[in-house]
């Protein structure tokens, strides 16, 4: 196997495993009022008692060409797909469709990798319901859980 396809391979299990988080984000910027990306970079992970958890961020349409040239000119980020150039992400984030895809940067070590996921398999609004309830059900377990009187002798 050669590193490209062992990297997109890496690239794509992300994606799957961290797909509700993914669609939360873009739905939740797209439902703030304008389009735009999900960032996630996997160089700062945190470590918790969970695993390692990584930020995602949704950078609005209106701030993504400032973003983008900034971001990838910085001399030690190389942008995986070459054919995707700035132009190209902002025409992905044109035309994308909220309901259905987004559109995705992944960091690692010095790279990125541009994803425009479509017809996904779960919604983004799905995801976002998913993360709501289960946050919804966290909250009222925890809740509950803190208002026990626990006695000790």
């Amino acid at each position: 196997m050669t590193p490209d396809i062992n990297s997109q391979d890496w690239q794509q299990n992300f994606i799957s495993t961290n797909l509700i988080a993914i669609g939360y984000n873009a739905w939740l910027g797209y439902s703030n009022g304008e389009r735009g990306i999900v960032i996630c970079s996997t160089n700062s992970p945190h470590l918790g008692v969970s695993g390692e958890t990584f930020k995602a961020h949704f950078v609005p349409r209106q701030n993504l060409a400032p973003f983008l040239n900034a971001w990838l000119a910085a001399p030690d980020t190389v942008l995986l797909q070459r054919h995707f150039m700035n132009g190209h992400i902002l025409q992905a984030v044109d035309s994308y469709n909220p309901e259905k895809d987004a559109v995705f940067l992944l960091e690692y070590r010095n790279q990125v990798a541009f994803c425009y996921l479509t017809n996904l398999p779960i919604t983004p609004p799905q995801c976002f319901q998913t993360v709501r309830k289960q946050l919804v059900e966290f909250q009222s377990t925890f809740n509950s859980f803190q208002t026990e009187k626990i006695g000790y002798k």
